[in-house]
Order: C-alpha cells, then structure tokens, then sequence
C-alpha cells in the first residue's frame, strides 16, 4: 500500500482547471461505470440509505446538523450506529472531507481506501470510459470508504451543481433536500435563476420524499415544477419555531434555516429506518450542542482580542455573515468607544470583488458598523512559503486585484485605513499590531482559502 502522501500527491494530480463549456462538466457521467469497477452495484449504493443535499449556500452546515440530529438519536438508541458524511472543499486537510461519526478518517484508512480503487480505476482516457478527475476520485472514494466501513447512513453534499454533479448516482436515496439558492456559479449552471434551481433540483429521484427552504418565487416555481416531472413530493420548509432561542450555533439566522431544513430531513430519515423511534426533544438539544462545522459563523476570542471568521464568498452569503458579526460585536458594547474593527479580505475567483465588498459595506452601514481598518491578503498562508500537502493551488497572488478591492473601499469609505498583506501570516499580525489595549474586532472572510489558512494560524 502506498503511503497518505502519495496518495495526495496522485489525488492532486488529477485537477484540471475548469471546463468552459458547462456541458463538459458533467461530472456523473462515468461515475456509475468507475463504481461498477471498485465492484459497487446500484443495490450497494442504495443500502448506504443516502441523504443528498444540494443548494448555493449552507449545504455544509445542513449536512452537518442532519449527522449530528443522527448521532445524537444513535447515541441514544444505538442507531444510526455509523454516520458516513461527505462534504467539501476542507478548512485543514483533505480527510475532513469524508467523516464517520464526524470524525474525518484516518490517514490510513485514507490512503489504504484510496489505493483499493485507485488500483481499479482507469489511467488512460479511451473513446468509451475517461479517468476520474480530482472531485470525481474523491466522490468515489467516498462511497467506497462508506460501503467497506458500513455506515448505517451517507450523508452526502453535492458539489456545486446538482444534476450532474458526481455524488449524483444513488437511484432511490431516502431523502434529498435544497438549501438556499442564489446566483452563484452562473458560468458553470445559468445563466438565470432559473437554471441555477433546475440543476439543483436534479438531485430529485422519484419515489424520494424531497425538502427544500423557502425559496424566492422564481426558484420555488422550478422546484415545484422539477418535482411533478419526476413524480417527487416537495415540501418547502419554514423556520422551526420549536428549537432552543438561547443556542449559540443558532444565533445566525441562516443558521436557524439550515438547522430547521436539517431536522426535518433527520426525522424523515428517521421515519423511514426507525418509525417507533422518534427524535426527541433531549435529542434535539444534544445534537445542537454538538453541532460543530469551523469558519461558519465562528468566533475565537484571546483575551481582549476578538476573531470572527466565515468563509462567505459570494453576495447571497456575505450579507449575512457582516451581519452576524455587526451583531456580535453591539451586542454588549456599552459607551461611544470600542476597540479597532478591522476586517481582513481576500477573494480571487471569476466572481466580482468589489460587488462582494460593496454587499459587505453595506450590510455593516445598516448595523451602524464602521471598519476603521481593512486589511487586503491573499490565499498563500506563510511568509517562509511552506504549505500543507492538503493546501494545492496555485499562486494566486495578483497586487492589480488588491488595489482594485483598496480602491473600491475607498470609494465606500475614504477615511479607512487600507494595509495589502502579502501572506494570510502578515495580514494576521497587521491586526495584532493595530490592536490596541483595548484589543481588537476582527472580521475575516470573502474566502474558504483565505479562512481556512487564518484557522491554521490562530
């Protein structure tokens, strides 16, 4: 068997930048053949009793509660016994991708999981079967890694599409549910609103009770249509007003949608595997209490001096995640004077910057919230340039996108001051040094990349 490096180091081998022509990025259409390779018949997949959950914003979190809701009802009833959960990208290495019991897997279960398909899988493209790409060997990987642990369930979160994304493949999951939908990804799944919902829905299989959040018109309109073509029962799901008000992973109402959407597919799963056992209220609590999901909605405090970091990177997500924080830092202000508030960004991407500063500013402007510093990094983590071997990407400094974003501000707010960090490193200790004894109000975010390589260092 070959060693976990080696395995990243094939895995990340496989990327490719991304096709231009959304009809090349069909990711699930060899997948059924590679599975049949690793020996994984439809009737394998269809005892991992999968849940599937698409949307653009929240997947990860709901995944997240529907496993810990499980984990809780298991812990006290002895089932679900093992809870297979995929999600991505990762914050700190790739193993946190793919969980059992919200443990990411070891680095040798990795890497022994990894070389049993790699082994089967094809090396060279043909007219007939190409070679897994790199989200494609992970999806396959996944279910490999359920179907030989034998979770009781996978839970799995779809990449950025839905129809023919590669964790699309299960013929009769129990549950599939949609989280909010919003213009994201529009090269790759628009060009409108539209379409964007027509290719989450895609995850709808018939016979499959599916759940969704509640919607904009346009999008609820697609569901509902989506949903009568494949002979799905719908059901659109509104905030639950029966869960605890005194949470702290609920204090951001997108929060309290995907925790709503996540119960309710929770007890349906429920329903269907255990119908005498019911989630309890105590189940309820104590799966909210171990609800755990890094640089969502995260705050880290040392001493005077505050963090708050999420990995909102596009304007459906980013207006919420200033508002959390404006929030939580006038919740117990008392006076006229505070500590420096500082907000720390990065975002390099096909998506427009200054729009998602501009959605920044302006959800912070209706708080009452003024930054008085902005901090402008990239997504390389140290200034002696070491990275993790889980960390693949190429340089993405660009000193012309930094003083477009500084300009941009400017415009917002002249009187702010504006520091370009080479490293998320100097851009971390650039608002320890504005920090004064009072401390500081820190808001980090417009990137996973950028999140997960400050959690790395704070």
């Amino acid at each position: 068997m070959g060693s976990y490096e080696e395995a990243i180091r094939l895995l990340n081998g496989r990327r490719e930048p991304p096709k231009a022509n959304p009809d090349e990025m069909r990711g699930s259409d060899d997948m059924l053949p590679w599975l049949r390779l690793l020996g994984h018949s439809d009737e394998t997949l269809n005892s991992l009793n999968a849940i599937h959950v698409a949307g653009t914003k929240g997947k990860g979190s709901t995944c997240t509660f529907i496993a810990s809701f499980l984990r809780a009802h298991g812990q006290r009833c002895g089932y679900p016994r093992k809870i297979g959960l995929y999600t991505s990208p990762h914050m700190n290495h790739i193993r946190e991708r793919i969980r059992i019991n919200d443990e990411p897997i070891s680095k040798d279960l990795f890497a022994s999981h990894f070389f049993e398909i790699w082994e089967k899988l094809p090396r060279e493209a043909t007219r007939t079967l190409d070679i897994p790409r790199y989200l494609q060997l992970l999806a396959l990987l996944a279910f490999h890694v359920f179907v030989k642990e034998g979770v009781d369930v996978g839970i799995f979160e779809t990449h950025a599409g839905g129809k023919y994304d590669a964790t699309n493949v299960i013929k009769t999951p129990c549950v599939t549910a949609v989280t909010s939908i919003g213009m994201d990804h529009a090269r790759l799944l628009g060009p409108d609103i539209q379409a964007i919902a027509r290719h989450k829905a895609g995850i709808f299989k018939s016979g499959c009770p599916a759940f969704s959040v509640l919607q904009e018109p346009m999008v609820t309109a697609e569901f509902e249509k989506q949903a009568m073509k494949e002979g799905v029962l719908l059901k659109f799901v509104d905030l639950d007003e029966t869960l605890p008000t005194d949470a702290a992973a609920l204090k951001p109402v997108p929060q309290r949608i995907n925790c709503s959407l996540a119960l309710t597919v929770a007890r349906e799963w429920l329903r269907q595997k255990t119908p005498d056992k019911e989630l309890t209220t105590e189940d309820i609590i104590c799966g909210i209490k171990q609800f755990s999901w890094p640089g969502r909605f995260q705050q880290i405090t040392h001493g005077r001096c505050q963090w708050f970091l999420d990995c909102a990177h596009n304007e459906l997500s980013l207006p919420y995640a200033a508002t959390w924080f404006a929030e939580a830092i006038t919740e117990n202000q008392t006076g006229s004077t505070y500590p420096p508030r500082i907000l720390i960004f990065s975002h390099f991407s096909d998506r427009d910057g200054q729009t998602l500063l501009n959605s920044i500013a302006k959800a912070l402007e209706t708080r009452q919230v003024r930054i008085q510093h902005l901090i402008l990094t990239t997504y390389d983590i140290r200034r002696d340039g070491q990275a993790s071997i889980d960390r693949n990407m190429t340089n993405r400094y660009k000193p012309e996108i930094q003083s477009l974003y500084a300009h941009a501000w400017r415009l917002l707010d002249p009187a702010t001051k504006i520091w370009e960090e080479r490293t998320i490193e100097e851009a971390l200790d650039q608002a320890r040094n504005i920090s004064t004894r009072d401390g500081m109000q820190v808001f980090v975010t417009g990137s996973i990349k950028l999140v997960s390589g400050a959690l790395s260092l704070l």
